[in-house]
């Protein structure tokens, strides 16, 4: 088992007297289970629990939270399938994994982008695990764009000459990749091993499962937020019906001034808004 971090404990969850297995992903723990519901945290594309540390470590003042690695990303296992009915079959069994000692207990979700949409098909998949659901910048449709110019680029870093973060963002830089995109990509690096915590092979290859949503009639009532940049485009308006469809019960909001990354670049307004609705 890895080893404990100030910010939380790393680590699989302990195989229960109800013979529930071990869950197949990595994630940290922050702060102890309170008598409010756990949070699972569900990270983007190129993204890992440690991207939502500050955040996590911040909600953890009244409940616990468990900040995941999706599969093919951080430390969790690299498998050569990663679609989202199987990513939300991996959710639901950190879930269960959690409540093996009180089966049938509810966590509330925060997803974001390719997470968000593998929470919706948690909810829409295994219903009873959820209370409430927060979808960060993100709506269960299909989208025309691909982020493969992201994976071309990170092939493309000779680690022979890689020592520290900053040789790797260089790289990128001459590559074209934003500064903002760099600093993030490069906290999945594996400078030891000279690659990336990630499967480029096989996030590359399901790119068109990443970027479309499974076909569903299936829809889910709990509560849920969809919570949005005010400067994004990846929940439009058009899409509000298709997303009522689903979830009958959602609510929207925007944060003035971010994109795509809300929660890194308005952290605190992204808390607020969370507590809120996990509060209510």
């Amino acid at each position: 088992m890895p080893c404990s971090k100030s910010e939380g404990q790393r680590g699989f969850a302990p195989l229960g007297p109800q013979r529930y297995h071990w869950p197949m992903l990595n994630y940290i723990t922050h702060g102890k289970a309170t008598d409010k519901p756990s949070l699972l945290i569900a990270h983007g594309l190129y993204g890992s629990a440690r991207n939502w540390g500050v955040i996590a470590k911040r909600l953890s003042d009244e409940r616990q939270v468990i900040a995941v690695d999706m599969r093919n990303h951080g430390q969790s296992p690299w498998t050569e399938s990663h679609t989202y009915p199987e990513m939300a079959n991996d959710l639901a069994e950190v879930i269960d994994a959690h409540n093996a000692h009180a089966p049938g207990g509810q966590m509330d979700v925060i997803g974001h982008s390719m997470g968000g949409k593998a929470a919706m098909m948690l909810a829409l998949t295994h219903p009873q695990k959820l209370r409430r659901l927060i979808v960060a910048d993100i709506a269960p449709v299909a989208y025309t764009h691909s982020q493969i110019q992201f994976i071309t680029a990170m092939r493309a870093v000779d680690f022979d000459r890689v020592e520290r973060r900053p040789d790797a963002e260089a790289q990128l830089a001459q590559a074209g990749v934003d500064p903002a995109l760099r600093s993030f990509f490069t906290q999945s690096l594996d400078i030891p091993n000279k690659g990336w915590r990630l499967n480029l092979d096989t996030l590359a290859r399901h790119m068109p499962d990443i970027m479309s949503f499974p076909e569903t009639h299936a829809s889910w009532s709990g509560p849920c937020l969809f919570l949005s940049g005010a400067d994004s485009d990846y929940v439009k308006r058009d899409d509000r019906d298709l997303i009522l469809a689903r979830f009958p019960n959602a609510r929207f909001a925007k944060i003035p001034g971010a994109g795509h990354w809300l929660h890194a670049e308005k952290p605190r307004e992204f808390e607020a808004n969370s507590r809120a609705f996990l509060n209510a």
